[in-house]
């Protein structure tokens, strides 16, 4: 089932709707949150000695949409789900090597069309049923092949998935039509939490319940005010976290209060006065004030897509390469990095991150030059108007495109791309729009010409999940829902993608990543402008914060120091 728009936007946004809370009304909610009442204090520890106990208070800017795992791509619905759901296997957040968790061992074949998993054995869901092969079997098939009658879409990250087979009641196999060697990572990814047959028995409308979500994690979803708080509690028996890491046995917190809190201000005041322990997106400008006070900050990479702007060649002011050539040479990412951001977001080199595998350093590609924009603009055609905006047969040379609350800053990263668009004689309008104009004009190329564009996943899948017809689709190849525009498809780039996604060698595949980014890059599909991390900050007290290999805070090992 294709998902033409990100997962956030593909996803019942019931849950978009949220009060704006003040600091005095977060006040209540806090006092307890992250200190110990006298019923429950610890007994003294040395500083750096863990201890359990306590409840982690943790303020969100946004509210989660849906818990089905496929849409946990989406960081507020991440953020619950690596809490109460566990995967097949662990990414190593360090090393990005593939290590064993709810499956004790696995086998590939040569052409990776058959994976088979070896799973733990004593492993329960919050309701107290077997996660057995049966049920890992159930949540593949449904992430693999979707469930039409219950409006539950394919994963982003699953290719060529076939079947299921259960061997025995702790192995479980899994067949693929054509080669899908990046399946074994996407084992280990927030999309592919494992949930009870029961959760999957409900329709994705549904799923925007957080208390009908039952997983087998170390947290459990105890309760929820619709957009406002979701409150988990630690599962007293959970022994089967990840086999490498340090920890092991139960959640060292007693519970999280994740609090929706949309205002910066409140979020890093109630941080820095102690009513919080955790909080999501800190903005770049507020980094120094943050620091200042030794309170520490978390930039976890997303190791995948770069930020970047991704054009929609059916748009007829686009369609000329010369153009998109141009304004990937007016544009200046070196100033958007230094004028909106800290070192924590470092200038893109290429299409993916520097850490990511496969990545290929296009710098000298991507150099602002706005003299060659303006002559590439010359060559196509378009000349200077008497406002200074571009025109050619009568047009002018004005294009759209909407911000995107989901990523840092991005209206004054769009404002600023336009005042350097303008110098060359370019039109940008930045748009914001209500939700549902948004969403409709955002997947028709002749009213959005160019879309914000980046995504988190660390494997070389991760670029033709951002741009490959069936799945993100940025580009609208096909014209996405214009009734006059649908010619756009580039064969060769769509060849490339499927390359990839079923190339069983591994330096070969990674040669065939660098070759995408290349041709992206040549064609002038997309102008990437910065690594965008997730930026978090905790309070001192607050030790043990764990990520997944794409910046989604896991709460595992945290623990509360005496303060």
């Amino acid at each position: 089932m294709p998902l033409p728009l990100p997962l956030p936007l593909s996803f019942p946004l019931r849950r978009r709707a949220v009060a704006s809370l003040g600091l005095s009304v977060l006040a209540t909610a806090l006092l307890l949150g992250c200190s110990r009442n006298a019923s429950e204090q610890a007994p003294a520890t040395a500083a750096n000695e863990p201890v359990v106990g306590g409840t982690l208070v943790y303020l969100e800017q946004q509210a989660h949409t849906n818990l089905y795992p496929p849409a946990g791509g989406f960081y507020p619905n991440g953020g619950i789900l690596n809490q109460v759901t566990d995967k097949l296997t662990y990414q190593n957040p360090a090393t990005l090597e593939i290590e064993p968790w709810l499956a004790e061992s696995w086998t590939v074949n040569a052409n990776a069309t058959e994976y088979t998993f070896k799973l733990r054995p004593g492993v329960t869901f919050s309701d107290g049923t077997p996660l057995d092969a049966a049920a890992v079997a159930k949540n593949f098939d449904t992430y693999g092949l979707g469930n039409k009658a219950l409006k539950q879409p394919v994963s982003e990250v699953i290719n060529n998935y076939a079947r299921s087979e259960v061997v025995d009641p702790l192995t479980v196999k899994f067949f693929f039509k054509n080669p899908s060697p990046g399946f074994l990572q996407g084992t280990a990814v927030i999309g592919s939490g494992i949930v009870s047959p029961a959760t999957l028995a409900l329709s994705l409308d549904e799923l925007g319940d957080a208390t009908k979500i039952v997983g087998s994690g170390p947290f459990v979803v105890a309760g929820e005010v619709l957009g406002k708080e979701v409150t988990l509690k630690a599962r007293t028996d959970y022994n089967w976290g990840p086999a490498k890491l340090a920890h092991q046995g139960r959640a060292r917190l007693d519970g999280i209060k994740i609090i929706v809190t949309p205002e910066d201000s409140v979020r890093i005041g109630a941080l820095l006065a102690g009513q919080a322990g955790f909080i999501r997106q800190v903005q770049a400008y507020d980094e120094k004030r943050v620091a200042e006070r030794r309170f520490p900050i978390y930039a976890a990479s997303t190791r995948g897509v770069n930020d970047s702007l991704a054009f929609r060649p059916d748009n007829p002011l686009v369609a000329d390469v010369r153009v998109r050539r141009a304004l990937l040479h007016a544009t200046d990412a070196k100033a958007v990095v230094d004028t909106l951001f800290t070192a924590n977001y470092p200038l893109a080199k290429g299409v993916i991150v520097s850490s990511a595998a496969g990545f290929v350093d296009l710098s000298s590609q991507l150099a602002h030059d706005a003299d060659k924009a303006r002559a590439l603009l010359d060559e196509a055609g378009w000349t200077p108007g008497a406002d200074g905006i571009r025109t050619k047969d009568g047009q002018r040379l004005a294009l759209s495109t909407y911000e995107s609350l989901n990523y840092l800053q991005n209206r004054d990263v769009l404002q600023l791309v336009a005042q350097q668009w303008a110098a060359v004689g370019v039109k940008l309008n930045v748009l914001s729009g209500d939700l549902g104009s948004k969403t409709i004009d955002s997947l028709d190329p002749e009213k959005t010409a160019l879309i914000p564009a980046m995504v988190g996943r660390a494997d070389p899948d991760v670029i033709k999940s951002n741009y490959y017809p069936t799945n993100r689709n940025l580009l609208l190849q096909k014209g996405g829902t214009s009734q006059k525009v649908k010619s756009f498809v580039d064969p060769k780039l769509n060849g490339l993608f499927e390359a990839i996604a079923q190339e069983p060698d591994t330096a070969r595949r990674l040669a065939l990543t660098q070759d995408v980014q290349r041709y992206l890059i040549e064609q002038a599909y997309v102008i990437p402008l910065f690594e965008e991390p997730q930026v978090f900050a905790g309070a001192p007290w607050v030790r043990e914060i764990g990520f997944e290999a794409v910046g989604r805070p896991s709460f595992y090992q945290t623990w509360l120091a005496p303060h």
